[in-house]
């Protein structure tokens, strides 16, 4: 239920992906119970405003819903029947990451009970787990350097043209290669890491645990996501439903920076897309993505904190080929 320049080949026709492959493997086979409830978009707020907003609301104030967060292409690397976990390290280095998000209906300005969110991610050195051998990484990772068959040059899934769901002013042209376009692409591997699925509480928050992105050719640090609404939990994960996100996380430059300073991604040989180059992301913003972060920028390597309110259309299907 629950992807680097991000997808595969579809398994068999986009309405089956959708509609029915909503299964995820229940981390240490622990039952999960549920129903769930209307889905989530990525929009203009973060999770801590979410919560003011909803304080005010509960005073009497007035209550102003807030945008949806911008659609965004599925990428090529998406797996879509991932765990279901919230920790999603692994046995990956890197510097220490909590992604707390919010999901709201942007009409009604409640939040989404019960919805599956998925996230996925490149390691500090470009590499997607499932993808080792497609993955345009850099540099010598934990895990070993790239096999000796990773493509070079332009992938042939590259998109070509400008995205038909860019915003006026974007750059034209084909991205770099690891764009993030393209077909889906089946796992080239077992790995797992830095994947994960869990489903928003009563207040419609969900949290992970993980690594700060690295970067690839072709695009600037970024996370993957999807909202599933309208499915159920069972003992064997979510199942049905449709997903009413599909959208990308995004980090400012300076704390990019601050990051390429730190190992593993310091060793990194890759050249970086700045986040005003990326061919993805809308420049709008929380809108588009953009994490708020908290962190200590003496000491970026102790970890850093992440949130957004994701605005939705749950009665929407968006799932990163519209």
């Amino acid at each position: 239920m629950t992807g680097n320049t991000e997808e595969q080949k579809p398994h068999g026709p986009a309405h089956k992906r959708n509609m029915t492959r909503r299964r995820v493997v229940v981390a240490g086979g622990a039952a999960v119970v549920g129903v769930g409830a209307a889905g989530a978009l990525a929009l203009n707020a973060s999770a801590d405003e979410a919560a003011d907003t909803a304080s005010a609301s509960a005073s009497g104030t007035t209550e102003t819903c807030y945008k949806l967060t911008s659609e965004t292409t599925e990428g090529p690397y998406y797996i879509d029947a991932d765990k279901l976990r919230q920790d999603i390290t692994e046995d990956k280095e890197g510097i220490p990451l909590t992604l707390r998000l919010k999901v709201i209906d942007a009409e009604t300005c409640k939040p989404v009970v019960g919805a599956a969110v998925d996230i996925w991610h490149c390691d500090a050195l470009g590499l997607y787990s499932g993808y080792e051998s497609l993955s345009q990484g850099g540099g010598t990772a934990p895990t070993g350097a790239p096999p000796s068959d990773a493509p070079t040059g332009t992938p042939t899934d590259a998109p070509t043209g400008t995205p038909t769901d860019a915003p006026t002013g974007m750059p034209t042209g084909a991205p770099p290669s690891g764009g993030g376009g393209g077909g889906h692409e089946e796992p080239t591997s077992d790995t797992r890491y830095l994947r994960g699925t869990w489903k928003t509480d009563k207040k419609g928050f969900v949290t992970f645990k993980t690594i700060f992105p690295g970067w690839y050719q072709g695009r600037c640090v970024h996370i993957h996501t999807k909202v599933h609404v309208d499915g159920e939990w069972t003992d064997a994960g979510y199942e049905g439903g449709h997903t009413c996100h599909t959208g990308q996380f995004f980090f400012d430059e300076e704390t990019v920076l601050l990051t390429e300073e730190v190992e593993p991604y310091s060793t990194s040989t890759t050249t970086r897309t700045k986040l005003t180059e990326d061919t993805i992301y809308d420049q709008s913003g929380t809108t588009g993505g953009l994490l708020k972060l908290k962190y200590d920028k003496k000491h970026i390597a102790k970890g850093v904190t992440a949130s957004l309110t994701m605005g939705v259309d749950t009665d929407a299907t968006h799932d990163g080929t519209d």
